[in-house]
């Protein structure tokens, strides 16, 4: 009888220090049954690099920024930059400081082949993308930050641009077999994760269906799709928060009918729009003919007056946020910078180059020392040790800045 107390009293014990999963109430995300507004930011440009925030104008994707090295430096030492890159632009010390200023969330893009064997930053793994996510919520955990794991890219392409590393057309909706990877991988990050209660839920598309493309012909493929994906989910894992965006860069509701999960909540993104209430009133009104959540999944790139009123906007509407993006190269919208590599103006300038054969690529390629050199100092310079607080963004998201 007194073994059977210890181990009951050792299980009442476990589970009273057990942390909850971010659930909905209603209109609201709730933790502990108490409401729950989402402030935090995007990690942007870490598992899914960016070309704007290398600064080049032509290789925009992660495919093309590659190519972009491996013309370079080639395969073998591109390889070593990614390993080196993933392992500095996001850093304990990054998740740490993230935590000091309040902030209580984040949303991390990554790219679907992070879980299958293509080659992606340097590997040829399906398990890498479960090795770089679990380092990096084990650091959430410690600092009971919820993560939010975004499908930035989608087999086949969901956007049909450069932000879903795809071949310039949302090609998910017209391939069957893309479509079933998709669900696959969803699937197997959820039985992955089932159990871990700092996993704030699951974006299952960023940004589905770009304006560029016929809506009419694409918009009703993309709610069956969503169904699917979570039935995969269901299947395994009951306990996270699903994230639907709308079509046309998550902007259009229009193709949502009933909600279909007792978990989902509905994600918007603005950018360039007035910061007031009228842009996201559709939204609002969607919220309360539904009961369900909405949420701001991207915003940001502009002044930090308009981040300060769109911030306090939608502080006063209860809508949670994650700002885009955390970090950037020598700009000042965004939280944390880092100065450009003395000479990265050459990377640049050979990445902007027209390249079209093989003698426009050896005779734009440049300097080979200094090229390497660059790299070396981006490496470096983007570490959280060697960046900078832009304080009066960090201040316009009101939060607190941090020496």
């Amino acid at each position: 009888m007194r073994t059977l107390f210890i181990l009951f009293m050792a299980g009442f014990s476990l589970n009273m220090n057990a942390q909850p999963f971010v659930s909905v109430k209603g209109s609201t995300i709730t933790l502990n049954d108490k409401p729950f507004q989402l402030k935090g930011t995007n990690l942007g440009n870490w598992l899914v690099p960016e070309g704007y925030m290398f600064k080049f104008s032509h290789a925009t994707s992660p495919r093309m920024i590659n190519e972009v090295l491996d013309e370079l430096i080639g395969p073998a030492d591109t390889k070593r930059f990614w390993n080196n890159y993933l392992h500095s632009y996001v850093t304990e010390a990054d998740i740490h400081y993230l935590r000091s200023t309040g902030m209580n969330s984040i949303r991390v893009p990554f790219n679907y082949r992070l879980f299958t064997d293509d080659d992606y930053m340097g590997e040829k793994n399906p398990e890498h993308g479960f090795q770089l996510l679990d380092k990096l919520i084990a650091w959430c955990a410690k600092e009971k930050i919820y993560v939010l794991l975004d499908m930035h890219c989608a087999p086949g392409g969901q956007t049909g641009d450069n932000i879903d590393d795809s071949y310039g057309f949302p090609f998910l909706y017209e391939d069957t077999a893309a479509q079933t990877l998709t669900v696959s991988i969803w699937k197997r990050i959820a039985e992955h994760y089932k159990n871990e209660s700092f996993i704030l839920g699951y974006d299952l598309l960023n940004e589905p269906i770009a304006t560029y493309f016929d809506s009419a012909h694409f918009n009703p493929k993309l709610e069956p799709l969503y169904r699917r994906i979570v039935e995969a989910i269901r299947s395994v894992d009951k306990n996270h928060l699903v994230f639907l965006g709308g079509a046309q860069w998550d902007s259009n509701f229009d193709i949502f009918g009933k909600p279909f999960d007792d978990k989902l909540v509905y994600t918007f993104h603005k950018y360039w729009t007035a910061p007031t209430r009228e842009v996201i009133q559709s939204y609002i009104n969607f919220s309360k003919k539904y009961d369900v959540p909405i949420y701001c999944g991207e915003t940001g790139e502009n002044t930090n007056e308009w981040i300060s009123q769109f911030r306090q906007m939608l502080d006063s509407n209860n809508i949670g946020w994650h700002f885009w993006p955390y970090k950037k190269m020598d700009n000042e919208r965004c939280i944390i910078t880092f100065k450009k590599p003395s000479k990265y103006d050459t990377v640049i300038a050979y990445a902007n180059s027209s390249r079209k054969n093989f003698e426009e690529i050896r005779k734009a390629r440049p300097n080979n020392d200094e090229v390497r050199q660059a790299l070396e100092e981006f490496l470096a310079n983007c570490r959280f040790e060697n960046c900078t607080e832009n304080k009066e963004y960090v201040k316009a998201l009101g939060l607190k800045t941090v020496n």
